[in-house]
């Protein structure tokens, strides 16, 4: 989730309820042709009603969490506020409701009668207060009007202030003491407070309760009487209030099943609604769900990376897998031309058509796929002990173990983290495996820097060559971000590294380098010739070339041995070399 992911893209959901069934059908996608069509065709419907998906989305903005309130309130650890939520979201039905009314599809359609839930808000509504307390048992809670009972001791706590404002003038007159006050606190309770130069003027019914610095306070049997009065009162009222509030409480339990019911719709609604909300905006389409093992998506495009560049043209690209004759894409290319780009679009729209969405594309027709596998990026375990490698291993096994037929396998980069000759072998091993798997084999888009993988297409049959297209221009490249048919047998790490700020003094020597590992001058221990031009090393005779036989290699340098230019010595030494080279290349 959050930006930068897929989710985070297309989820504009406005519930909570919803944010997390769309995250659960983006987990979970339909592997049934009936649902997700299903699903496509209210995601249309939606997407053709601007009006209606509108007005739906504003009305869902006052839905409260309608499934954790239900259970929350159930589990008896609700407050007011709670209640108060759930009225709120419950009024809002009605007027959904008619909007839903005007949509044709099952996806909304709620069979269920709303009376006992709008009886339940308009109890609510007559019950509650919106400016309830977040404590349910001191009071506060219940409206006036409500309750019999409860208005008679709301009419004692409201007639105090008029009470201790009549007896404040009543005692004024009596005591000739104008600056008396008769007031109220939690502490004390009620008290008549008199200045101490006035305390000699006082009756004698007055009982002195607290010595201030400049005044005293003081209690009457008629005080304490009203005192007692009110206390109980509000004992009383908050007792009743506590006990009203229970009673709707159970209320909402009695409902809850009701209650749930409606929160799944409305999460499902808001689902379809940013589903049709996000196609509306982004320019998606609506693709064909086939049978025939075929996937062809025309123009698609990433729906995260689109955004990220925005402002930018995302360059489109149109891919076909089938069981048939482009079963398996190897795709070539420099590092950041954007082949990872084209293999996460694939799996990203094949996830969002099987989920039900439309997807970023001019055109797509998608065959249901058990399952997607991905290996792709770099990743080690080090807790677990586990390289690079290892983990990247571990990823393969698993899809060579698993996949079927009716499997997308995305693979990138297969074999990086061990040598060259091992990782070839292995990223070859794999296509091989994946293309003959059953007999049938696995739509697969396999991403390599291993240009020797493109001769796979001349001994396999479904196996078919892309490259991501550049331009070089004054010694630089230009990435178009096309992928054409075709294998490339270029790298341009060199310029890519240039691209990235390596020192120009590295750049030249590795252009030195590389000329002479195109030219196949390699040694003996398989490590590149890299003495500079014009050096004298013996080790030039010794040179090998990739995929050579080893009994090649040694008549090779056995016939360009110029033994006339040789000492005795020499010769005997090269003899040795050559003899456990010669071992050792029989022993592989």
């Amino acid at each position: 989730s959050g930006q930068g992911t897929l989710l985070g893209s297309i989820d504009h959901s406005v519930t909570a309820m919803g944010g997390r069934l769309l995250k659960r059908w983006l987990r979970y996608p339909l592997v049934n042709r009936k649902e997700i069509e299903l699903r496509l065709i209210a995601v249309l419907e939606a997407k053709n009603n601007l009006h209606i998906r509108r007005s739906i989305i504003e009305c869902l903005k006052s839905v409260y969490d309608l499934e954790r309130l239900g259970t929350k309130i159930s589990m008896g650890h609700s407050n007011a506020k709670d209640l108060v939520a759930l009225k709120r979201s419950l009024k809002k039905l009605p007027e959904i409701w008619t909007f839903i009314s005007e949509l044709k599809s099952g996806y909304f359609t709620y069979s269920e009668k709303l009376d006992n839930l709008i009886e339940l808000a308009d109890l609510i509504d007559k019950a509650i207060r919106e400016d309830a307390p977040p404590v349910v048992n001191e009071g506060g809670i219940i409206k006036a009007g409500f309750n019999e009972e409860l208005d008679g001791l709301m009419e004692i706590s409201r007639s105090g202030k008029n009470y201790l404002a009549q007896l404040e003038i009543q005692e004024r007159k009596s005591t000739r003491i104008n600056t008396l006050k008769v007031r109220y606190n939690k502490v004390f309770g009620y008290y008549i407070e008199v200045p101490k130069a006035r305390s000699e003027n006082v009756p004698r019914n007055y009982v002195r309760k607290q010595t201030l610095v400049n005044a005293e306070r003081y209690i009457t049997d008629e005080l304490k009487n009203y005192e007692s009065k009110v206390f109980g009162a509000e004992e009383r009222r908050a007792e009743l209030e506590f006990e009203i509030f229970n009673e709707i409480r159970k209320e909402v339990v009695k409902n809850n099943i009701s209650i749930q019911s409606v929160a799944r719709f409305l999460a499902r609604l808001d689902c379809i609604i940013d589903l049709a909300e996000i196609a509306d905006q982004n320019n998606y389409c609506k693709p064909e769900m086939n049978t025939t093992g075929e996937i062809f998506i025309k123009e698609g495009r990433h729906p995260v990376i689109e955004k990220m560049i925005a402002g930018e043209r995302f360059v489109p690209n149109t891919i076909k897998l089938d069981n048939r004759e482009n079963q398996i894409l190897i795709i070539t290319g420099p590092n950041m031309a954007g082949k990872s780009t084209v293999l996460r679009q694939v799996a990203i729209i094949v996830l969002m058509a099987q989920m039900g969405s439309f997807v970023p594309a001019k055109s797509a027709s998608v065959n249901i796929t058990d399952r997607i596998f991905t290996r792709v990026g770099a990743l080690d375990n080090l807790s677990q002990g586990q390289s690079t490698f290892m983990v990247e291993m571990q990823e393969t096994a698993n899809i060579l173990n698993n996949s079927t037929e009716q499997s997308l396998v995305i693979l990138d980069e297969i074999g990086r983290g061990t040598s060259t000759f091992d990782g070839l072998s292995i990223a070859w091993a794999v296509a091989e495996y994946l293309h003959d798997l059953d007999k049938k084999g696995v739509k697969t888009l396999f991403a390599t820097h291993y240009h020797e993988l493109t001769d796979l297409a001349l001994k396999k049959p479904r196996v078919k060559n892309f490259n991501i297209a550049v331009r070089e221009w004054n010694d630089e490249i230009i990435f178009l971000r096309k992928l054409v048919e075709g294998g490339t047998n270029r790298s341009y790490g060199i310029q890519v590294a240039r691209l990235a700020g390596i020192p120009d003094e590295v750049l030249l020597r590795a252009k030195k380098i590389l000329a002479k590992v195109e030219n196949g001058e390699l040694s003996l221990d398989d490590t590149p010739a890299l003495h500079e031009d014009g050096d004298d090393s013996n080790s030039s005779h010794l040179q090998l070339k990739l995929f050579q036989k080893p009994e090649r290699i040694i008549l090779e340098n056995l016939s360009n041995l110029d033994i006339s230019t040789m000492t005795p010595l020499d010769a005997l030494n090269y003899l040795d070399e050559l003899g456990e080279k010669a071992k050792d290349l029989t022993r592989r």
